[in-house]
């Protein structure tokens, strides 16, 4: 018989960097729903404990910035004095490239005139951000033998982006796909490798999640560009992520690390 709580996240703690995210509050709800304890950790602290505070289950929030070792370390400290472990840890926090003025976007994306300040920026968030917040928050694990880091990639970490799905039906290209974004969610992926493999001795299971877009209000040709490319037919819902969310978190997946777990509605199948 299979065992019907292999996904039950009971007694374990989980932190969620951009937890705020439109994303990121669905991760830390779906947690919350399977009974972990949940850190809901983002730039706004104020905003973080009023989200926290509305969670079907014990829930701590806090301000969080991934590029900062001491913001990371008060989070750490904050968790272990809350709840005593640390056991899940949910990488979502990332940059994906805004332009402030949209007249501009078109040339500020290309290639050949991206601004240097916004591909360091998107490193330093994307990557150093990932690579800090898993060697602060998951060395915890590591000593205590158990944990699962789950590190959210995308689809544009394994495939190039299609830039003419930004086109508008006239044919005019308002925005490219950024250079950084791909780049960096490619790192996570190869980072999570390495991780993988270091700390599988400890127990700590490490696996990335890739998603595909959401559908947020974008343009309504860009909806219908990007479902065309999906063998579903549609973008995701923000919900669509917490079922594998709750699967790498959740002994479920006790035999999984080091992989990549595509949810994208096919796109990167064809």
């Amino acid at each position: 018989m299979i065992d019907k709580t292999l996904f039950s996240l009971e007694g374990k703690t989980a932190v969620v960097t951009g937890a705020l995210g439109l994303i990121g509050r669905k991760h830390c709800e779906a947690l919350a729903a399977f009974g972990a304890n949940v850190i809901v950790a983002d730039l706004n602290g104020t905003a973080s404990a009023e989200f926290a505070a509305g969670l079907l289950a014990p829930a701590l929030g806090v301000a969080l910035d991934v590029t900062d070792p001491e913001s990371i370390a008060a989070v750490r400290d904050a968790a272990l004095d809350r709840f005593g472990h640390l056991d899940v840890l949910v990488n979502n926090a990332a940059i994906n490239d805004m332009f402030e003025n949209p007249s501009m976007a078109a040339e500020q994306s290309r290639f050949e005139n991206y601004p240097l300040v916004m591909w360091q920026k998107s490193l330093e968030a994307n990557v150093t951000g990932v690579f800090l917040c898993a060697q602060i928050l998951g060395a915890p694990m590591a000593r205590q033998g158990k944990g699962s880091i789950i590190n959210v990639a995308s689809t544009y970490g394994m495939v190039a982006p299609d830039q003419a799905l930004y086109k508008t039906p006239d044919g005019r290209q308002p925005f490219y796909k950024s250079p950084a974004y791909p780049t960096t969610k490619g790192a996570v992926i190869a980072f999570t490798k390495f991780l993988a493999a270091y700390w599988g001795a400890a127990g700590v299971r490490v696996n990335t999640l890739s998603p595909g877009g959401v559908e947020n209000n974008q343009q309504e040709y860009f909806v219908q560009n990007y479902s065309a490319r999906t063998m579903l037919g549609r973008m995701a819902l923000p919900t669509d992520y917490q079922g594998a969310l709750v699967f790498l978190a959740s002994d479920a997946s006790a035999y999984m690390t080091g992989a990549n777990l595509v949810v994208d509605g096919g796109w990167t199948a064809w």
